[in-house]
């Protein structure tokens, strides 16, 4: 059986996430700008890379290699066309990371933006776990208590297969499932978004001794 993702048209869920009273394409574009820029790395994977919005802030001499990883063969060959001036130093790989996590190269960072919702911490630990990252930078989703976690739009419907593997993510419960691995949590902070929603993005740091936070 396909995954949800594969039935859903890049054009459908950009021009929803990108509505005004979504904002979703937007303020992920700017958290991506940080996450690219925040450490000492040359390698990066880009989990959930959908169109590759924001990848433009990786157009620099910084990163020898980008790996964009999706379900969605279609949104792959999005990215490679848009992000063509990116050459060899960036790899497109059509997988289904829960299934086959361990034919994931190594990366010195990930960034996991709204796609552990989809997979759930024990699937994202064998991730992390398989690329063997320094850092991790993961989006999640606060949703607010009168509003469902898809926002509404004419675009609505097209999500309503997502609800079959969508998990609600907790900060806690995240960063508790990220300190069973080896990993500490260094950054948190917070992006509102015009329906009340909120977007919170957690930074990991590979230790080698941890204390519980």
């Amino acid at each position: 059986m396909k995954n949800p993702w594969e039935n859903i048209s890049l054009d459908d869920y950009e021009n929803h996430m990108s509505l005004d009273s979504v904002m979703q394409l937007q303020a992920m574009n700017s958290i991506m700008k940080d996450q690219f820029a925040a450490y000492d790395v040359h390698t990066a994977m880009v989990l959930g890379v959908a169109g590759g919005n924001g990848l433009e802030h990786a157009h620099d001499a910084k990163f020898e290699k980008i790996y964009g990883v999706d379900i969605n063969e279609a949104y792959l060959k999005a990215v490679a066309g848009r992000h063509a001036s990116m050459g060899n130093s960036l790899e497109c790989l059509h997988l289904d990371i829960v299934k086959d996590a361990q034919m994931l190269p190594k990366a010195e960072l990930v960034i996991a933006n709204l796609l552990i919702e989809y997979i759930g911490y024990s699937a994202f630990q064998n991730v992390i776990r398989q690329v063997d990252a320094l850092y991790v930078s993961c989006v999640i989703q606060q949703n607010t208590n009168d509003e469902d976690w898809v926002s509404d739009s004419p675009y609505l419907h097209v999500f309503d297969g997502l609800e079959a593997i969508h998990h609600q993510m907790e900060e806690r419960s995240l960063t508790a499932a990220m300190n069973e691995i080896g990993y500490a949590k260094i950054l948190s902070s917070s992006v509102s978004l015009p329906n009340g929603k909120e977007l919170i993005k957690i930074d990991y740091r590979r230790e080698k001794c941890l204390t519980l936070i």
